[in-house]
């Protein structure tokens, strides 16, 4: 299953490094795939949640452990045309599809095996086996829980 650090979080949230792109590679480099929050502001790819806030390139995007969420109209539009960027658009939705065709799954909805279930940490680390993956901000534990249902 894949473990997918939120925002780059491993070991709980910490607003004051999420989505910066130093974070998101420490991440990467320990072993998890990463979350990241996606802006096209005047011509520029920025990472940020609430707005714009580090710039960034399209290549940094084309890596193949990222799942960009579009935070913005036009970041979707330009990252669908890139097929070598996995990138979705929800917000609250139960459920949304990625750009290669994963299940982004709300928080306690149904799950099913191209499920990526979000922020399990919302009810008591609930986690099926049978999901393609697991978002969350608390990645260490549930390596930790996964190692130990295995």
């Amino acid at each position: 299953m894949k473990i997918i650090a939120h925002r780059g979080n491993i070991a709980g949230r910490n607003p004051k490094y999420e989505n910066h792109p130093d974070y998101i590679l420490d991440a990467i480099h320990a072993g998890y795939e990463a979350e990241i929050d996606v802006w096209w502001e005047d011509g520029r790819w920025f990472l940020g949640h609430d707005s714009p806030e580090y710039s960034t390139s399209s290549s940094f995007l084309e890596n193949k452990k990222l799942w960009c969420h579009a935070k913005n109209f036009e970041a979707l539009e330009i990252m669908l045309k890139n097929s070598k960027i996995h990138c979705f658009w929800h917000q609250k939705d139960d459920y949304t599809m990625t750009s290669q065709g994963y299940i982004w799954t709300y928080p306690g909805k149904t799950i099913g095996a191209s499920s990526v279930i979000v922020k399990p940490e919302e009810n008591d680390f609930l986690i099926s086996p049978h999901a393609h993956g697991v978002c969350t901000n608390f990645s260490a534990k549930v390596k930790a829980i996964l190692g130990e249902n295995s």
